[in-house]
């Protein structure tokens, strides 16, 4: 084949190689492939986008929130206002708060017991607000960990459908070679362009997480030493 017959194979073969032109001239398995990478892609930019706005919101809102509780003198009257929001911080305190209730509610406290209850009602509470914070990011991982094999899938099979296809036309010109393994290589971009995105945002997600979580645990910390001392108080 003359050089310029290779040419014009590289430039008809190039002129459908947009992304178009890949997805519409792969077969049905890249096809799959392409389209449950780009819903996984867009679902996990709707995951990271609200989860940004979510967690700035609260943390925001906890440092207003922990601040005016630790200037109150009125804690009875800040917790009657306050305990009704859905804030993480603020259902941490509505626990203690109805724990300390029960425990102090008889002629007899157990100082001990109600100390250990606190602590433990707290704890509790604060896995589950965490939990629920964290429910959506195990796409996160899901998606950074499976979405580069499911792209590598795609990779496989175009490569098999171009040696198909040279078996078949018992040519391994450009023209021949070039669209699968241009659909393969496209297959596998998708797969990463939504494995990146993911691992990262799922990693700056977590380190964020375990800081809310940290400053959680200090204002239980801080407010199960207050409801000690009021127990030193009355012995």
């Amino acid at each position: 084949m003359t050089s310029l017959s290779l040419l014009t194979a590289a430039a008809t073969a190039t002129a459908g190689f947009s992304p178009i032109g890949l997805f519409l001239q792969a077969d049905i398995v890249v096809k799959a492939v392409i389209i449950g990478l780009i819903l996984a892609s867009i679902w996990t930019w709707a995951i990271i986008i609200s989860f940004v706005v979510r967690i700035s919101s609260i943390r925001r809102k906890t440092k207003e929130f922990e601040r005016e509780f630790w200037k109150t003198e009125d804690i009875d009257g800040f917790v009657k206002t306050r305990t009704k929001n859905k804030l993480p911080i603020a259902q941490v305190l509505a626990s203690a708060v109805t724990e300390w209730r029960h425990s102090t509610s008889g002629k007899r406290i157990d100082r001990e017991g109600t100390r250990e209850r606190l602590g433990a009602v707290m704890n509790t509470t604060i896995a589950h607000e965490i939990d629920k914070l964290s429910e959506r990011l195990n796409f996160l991982a899901t998606t950074g960990s499976v979405a580069p094999f499911v792209g590598l899938f795609g990779t496989v099979w175009g490569i098999m459908r171009s040696f198909t296809a040279i078996a078949a036309e018992q040519n391994s010109t450009l023209a021949v070679v070039a669209p699968g393994i241009a659909e393969a290589l496209f297959a596998t971009a998708i797969g990463l362009f939504a494995a990146i995105p993911a691992v990262i945002a799922y990693n700056r997600f977590a380190h964020r997480l375990n800081q809310h979580e940290a400053r959680l645990g200090r204002f239980a910390d801080g407010f199960h030493a207050t409801l000690s001392r009021e127990l030193e108080k009355d012995a």
